[in-house]
């Protein structure tokens, strides 16, 4: 039985147009995401294999690909809730994300500092990867990581609360090799409630990384 499932998008395809037109949207999630899932599920029964004739040869590679495919899919999981077709602008107390607001000025000086700190490390992303706004749990703060494939170049513990996918799969089709074109025209399309309901719960994970002794 799969142990990972393909989530459903939370909007129709051409929800974020004129942003990332439906054809990308189709290609993204029922394609690519899905063979994330697969793959993840199709590496566990390797491993689940592996184990059952204690034949470990291929141990490095199927753990490589389980983090590969895994994180793959979390990513992508996110990614869907995190776009919004009456999204955009920046979080603001107003519209009950006072306390994101507060933490992105804490952290970044100002929204506009994180917003082209975001922007810069998603769009040079060497590759294929990602530009990711995390909870780091030991500092309390919000940092910004930049993810090569899925896994790469991240903080152990850290929380993605947003997530701008900067594969060429995500936009090439409509933005061609214009990858900061595409990074910028993504703020149009932010969920602010769903980066807000996320920084909220992972800044209620109090006791799932270090323990003072």
């Amino acid at each position: 039985m799969a142990v990972y499932t393909l989530p459903e998008l939370p909007y129709d395809y051409s929800e974020l147009e004129p942003v990332i037109n439906p054809q990308i949207i189709e290609l993204h999630h029922d394609k690519h995401h899905a063979a994330y899932v697969k793959g993840a599920n199709d590496t566990l029964e390797q491993l689940a294999e592996a184990r059952d004739k204690e034949q470990w040869g291929s141990i490095n590679g199927l753990e490589k690909s389980l983090a590969f495919h895994l994180s793959g899919h979390i990513l992508h999981s996110i990614y869907w809730h995190n776009m919004t077709g009456d999204g955009g602008g920046e979080p603001l107390a107003a519209d009950g994300v006072g306390d994101l607001a507060d933490a992105i000025a804490e952290s970044f000086g100002s929204f506009a500092g994180f917003k082209a700190q975001l922007t810069k490390a998603a769009a040079t992303t060497q590759g294929s990867g990602w530009g990711v706004l995390a909870y780091e749990p030991l500092s309390g703060r919000l940092i910004v990581e930049q993810v090569y494939d899925h896994q790469g170049n991240v903080g152990q513990g850290s929380t993605p609360i947003l997530v701008f996918d900067a594969w060429e799969h995500a936009f090439y089709l409509q933005y061609k090799n214009q990858k900061v074109d595409f990074i910028e025209a993504m703020w149009a399309v932010v969920n602010w409630q769903d980066v807000a309901k996320r920084y909220e719960a992972a800044k209620a994970r109090t006791d799932v990384l270090l323990l003072n002794p």
